[in-house]
């Protein structure tokens, strides 16, 4: 996915920050963070079923989404989508932007602790395709039990990306002069968030828990109105190309993406712990067997 504020090797990128002092530490604990809270927690629940309930969160508007196997490199670009963020800052700013770069490292790993409040207690699935005619595709059934649908990480990481992106341009005071980079950003994510479901990784459903977790996780940055905006940008551009979802699928996944949103923020507001309405939402669901 080629952005200017992205066009930093990711390689290069990660070289850097585990040869900087004030980042080595961080970067550690996000990749332990990552191990235990996705991968550890996940394979452990594949290995014994039933030690944490699986729900199957599909809906029929998904089926208005076509598989589209050409989407798999902007989905698997989410790691590379917030890790060049830093090689960015750390250009153009310099010793200047270790602390923001050191914030931006934790709040992703942050963002995985909150996400497995959910997985912990109620695990979620969809209909995803035996596609194996793409090397990435097989990395990706081999790597992902795909148990963690609800909320979406990937929808997670790509808002926040973009979200705390801007805030650090704007404590800079470079706003109107990196107002294109922050646009390609806000891009990005809107991309990465079309590629879960074109890839078949996750559900609408899954769209809209994740925007209401990441209006929970920091609501400054990401607010109903924030939200709304974000979920009104989502397939414009099929409108445009004439491609599927059509125009009228479209705007039906948008509004179920909104008013699920607005549904879960509302249980949110009455509810005891921010994943209540979630835990809520997979126990009506169907159980996976």
């Amino acid at each position: 996915m080629a952005h200017s504020v992205l066009g930093h090797s990711l390689f290069k990128t990660i070289l850097r920050v585990f040869f900087t002092s004030g980042l080595r530490k961080s970067t550690l604990m996000c990749v332990k963070t990552i191990l235990k809270d996705f991968f550890f927690l996940q394979y452990k629940a594949n290995a014994r079923p039933g030690l944490i309930p699986v729900s199957r969160v599909d809906h029929p508007l998904d089926e208005k989404i076509p598989f589209k196997p050409s989407w798999v490199g902007i989905y698997l670009d989410f790691i590379e989508f917030w890790v060049q963020v830093i090689g960015f800052l750390l250009k153009r700013y310099g010793k200047k932007s270790i602390a923001q770069a050191k914030d931006f490292i934790d709040t992703m790993s942050n963002l995985y602790t909150f996400a497995a409040q959910v997985y912990a207690k109620n695990m979620s699935t969809t209909n995803r395709p035996k596609y194996y005619k793409n090397f990435r595709f097989i990395t990706i059934h081999i790597a992902d039990p795909h148990l963690m649908c609800i909320p979406s990480l990937h929808v997670m990481i790509a808002i926040r990306a973009y979200t705390k992106f801007r805030e650090i341009i704007r404590s800079f005071g470079d706003e109107e002069i990196l107002s294109k980079e922050i646009r390609d950003m806000y891009a990005g994510a809107l991309k990465i968030t079309e590629a879960v479901l074109y890839v078949k990784q996750h559900s609408v459903n899954c769209i809209s828990a994740a925007m209401y977790a990441m209006s929970y996780f920091d609501p400054p940055l990401f607010p109903p109105e924030e939200a709304k905006l974000f979920g009104e940008q989502l397939f414009i551009n099929t409108e445009e190309a004439n491609t599927e979802p059509d125009k009228e699928d479209g705007r039906l996944i948008r509004e179920h993406i909104l008013s699920l949103y607005d549904r879960f923020m509302n249980e949110g507001h009455e509810a005891a712990h921010w994943e209540d309405p979630l835990i809520h939402f997979l126990k009506t669901m169907p159980q996976k067997n």
